[in-house]
């Protein structure tokens, strides 16, 4: 890829997405620039990347043929505010965050360009990402192509229409947090029947990664998985009965739909 990259933000997500796209060699350190407001930050960036940095953000948008936008989400108006007169009609601005349309976009920007949005998740930064995202009017199939192939160095990728955008922030973006409190409650009765914690960890951490997989690779319904594990009278199918009366999967429901108002509300 011939193109320049730039990124406006370089925390967790930021942090993951440049490192998955460099390690695939998708593009070379010196054809990408890093900006952030901290200089201490970018200089660990730089020597850990080999990547060009800058404070201003305006020397990122006026470098990047694809320029991500890996701020929080409250910061958004304000980076767009300052480097909007920079922009060009054959950039790509890719943004990461929720709540943000495209119509949001045209409206800050006071023009149509072309903008792609985007929910990673924090899985990226082990490269077992996914990512949803969707294009504005001006986007072209090579465009939407490019930085497919991009995100490949760390996530799968699904384009999807914008309106469920919100849906793959609960069920894809914000996921991981609901994921890692099941496992540290999965650990936590470990340890309490004896277990040490870090080897619990791992059990618990090593069944998710597993069961998740069958789901992906079998392409049997999850139902029918948990079925294949429970038992006639055995020991799965209590536990199962516990969760069932305890209300697991209407609290997973219920939380999801929450996460999913507030970010179509954003």
């Amino acid at each position: 890829m011939e193109k320049k990259i730039g990124f406006i933000g370089c925390g967790n997500m930021g942090t993951a997405m440049i490192q998955g796209i460099l390690e695939s060699g998708k593009c070379p350190p010196q054809e990408m620039m890093i900006s952030c407001r901290t200089k201490k930050t970018l200089e660990e960036k730089k020597a850990q990347f080999g990547v060009q940095i800058s404070t201003d953000n305006r020397d990122v948008a006026a470098f990047a043929d694809i320029l991500f936008v890996a701020v929080k989400p409250q910061f958004y108006a304000e980076v767009l505010e300052e480097i909007k007169d920079l922009l060009t009609e054959e950039q790509i601005l890719v943004s990461i965050a929720p709540g943000k349309t495209l119509v949001w976009f045209d409206e800050v920007l006071g023009r149509n360009l072309k903008v792609i949005r985007t929910m990673p998740n924090t899985p990226s930064m082990v490269k077992e990402g996914m990512i949803g995202m969707c294009a504005g009017a001006r986007v072209t199939d090579e465009d939407m192509a490019l930085v497919r192939d991009l995100c490949s160095g760390f996530s799968q990728t699904e384009v999807i229409p914008e309106h469920l955008m919100d849906v793959v922030t609960a069920v894809s973006g914000s996921s991981p947090a609901y994921v890692f409190m099941f496992i540290e409650a999965m650990a936590d009765a470990a340890v309490a029947g004896g277990m040490p914690r870090q080897q619990a960890y791992k059990f618990a951490a090593q069944a998710v990664l597993g069961s998740a997989k069958m789901v992906l690779e079998t392409g049997k319904h999850p139902g029918e998985l948990k079925d294949m594990v429970c038992s006639p009278a055995g020991t799965t199918i209590q536990a199962v009965r516990v969760l069932e009366e305890k209300g697991m999967r209407s609290s997973v429901i219920e939380a999801m739909m929450k996460c999913l108002d507030i970010s179509r509300n954003m």
